[in-house]
């Protein structure tokens, strides 16, 4: 009688067609990966929600209004600014394509001495601007901004019906996971051949970045971006809308911040002799910025997230070029993994990969 295969031969075909599987189950779901991450993310975001509705309703119906809940607070309001944003992005990228920002520049700079003052200020350091080279770069980022605005906006205002199925998708997703989220968590778990406290914590870390980034940040920028379009429109700027949400896009970014687009709107004033609209735009930068990076961030995320500043900016730059808008949050969940994993590895496996064996 012939001897069968042995265990470690069964183990490796195994594993081998499981792999396969895997790799299959992925590329099925790959046209639906940006949709489940972002599912993932709000059902994370607003689980204590549900948990809230759960108390007193069935399961089914406490994710049915949760569901209906994320649609009214989140995707009423981006379809009706939708049609806005591409308007005003696109004006924006035609004034940086057309001589009227180089003319108000040139106006600027011929009712002020604001070159030679940034002369005097660079000469010790070898630095001379002209007229020209201010203009070129007003001009050239008033194009790069408005078209990459334009460019997001438009992608969703030209194809309205696969935004709304992306939509119905996601919410889709987000009802199952209200409901067995806690189930596929602990079959994933399971699965994995990683201990469990170290699953846990690989888990709980993307659980903190994901609430540190859309509750933290998400609403530190939302309250930066409603007030500053407020404050421009009160100022009677042009684009106030647009300019709002640059800003509440910029307050996701912990170096620079809406202090982009408020110090030159600033500075402007200050140019054409407005000088209290000037010091109005210094002081509401000064204390909106130190009532939500110092105030209201910490108290929403208190200490749950431990990354470096510079890294938060790089990895969000990163993901803006690599994803587009989406890579404010990929970015960071990116950087969120390999800083979780390093870790583990630090405290469970590198004394094994340093170890010689004894001879």
């Amino acid at each position: 009688m012939e001897q069968g295969p042995s265990q470690d031969i069964t183990l490796w075909v195994f594993m081998s067609y499981f792999l396969l599987s895997i790799l299959l189950v992925g590329w099925l779901f790959w046209p639906f990966g940006s949709t489940i991450v972002m599912a993932a993310v709000v059902t994370g975001i607003f689980y204590p929600l549900y948990q809230r509705f759960e108390r007193k309703l069935i399961p089914a119906l406490s994710s049915l209004v949760t569901c209906a809940l994320i649609f009214l607070l989140v995707f009423v309001p981006i379809v009706f600014f939708i049609s806005i944003l591409t308007q005003e992005a696109y004006d924006l990228y035609q004034m940086g394509r057309s001589a009227e920002i180089n003319a108000q520049v040139q106006r600027l700079l011929e009712n002020s001495h604001l070159i030679e003052s940034i002369n005097r200020f660079t000469a010790p350091f070898g630095f001379q601007f002209s007229g020209d080279e201010i203009k070129t770069t007003a001009s050239d980022l008033g194009k790069t901004v408005g078209l990459f605005l334009y460019r997001q906006t438009q992608a969703t205002a030209s194809n309205i019906v696969s935004f709304f199925v992306n939509i119905f998708f996601m919410l889709l997703i987000c009802y199952y996971l209200f409901v067995d989220g806690k189930r596929l968590l602990a079959f994933l778990i399971a699965l994995s051949p990683l201990p469990q406290d170290q699953e846990e914590q690989l888990v709980r870390k993307f659980q903190d970045m994901a609430g540190a980034i859309l509750v933290g940040n998400g609403l530190g920028g939302l309250i930066q971006g409603v007030l500053g379009g407020i404050v421009f429109a009160f100022f009677g700027l042009k684009s106030p809308i647009l300019w709002g949400v640059i800003m509440g896009l910029l307050a996701f970014l912990p170096i620079v911040g809406i202090g982009v687009v408020i110090l030159p709107a600033a500075i402007i004033f200050f140019i054409n002799g407005r000088i209290g609209a000037g010091l109005f735009f210094i002081v509401f930068y000064a204390l909106l910025t130190v009532c939500v990076e110092y105030l209201f961030k910490p108290r929403i995320v208190g200490q749950r997230v431990q990354m470096h500043t510079l890294l938060v900016f790089l990895s969000i730059i990163g993901g803006l070029k690599l994803f587009g808008i989406l890579g404010i949050i990929y970015g960071p969940l990116v950087m969120t993994a390999f800083l979780t994993l390093t870790d583990i590895y630090h405290r469970s496996y590198e004394m094994r990969m340093t170890t010689k064996p004894s001879p």
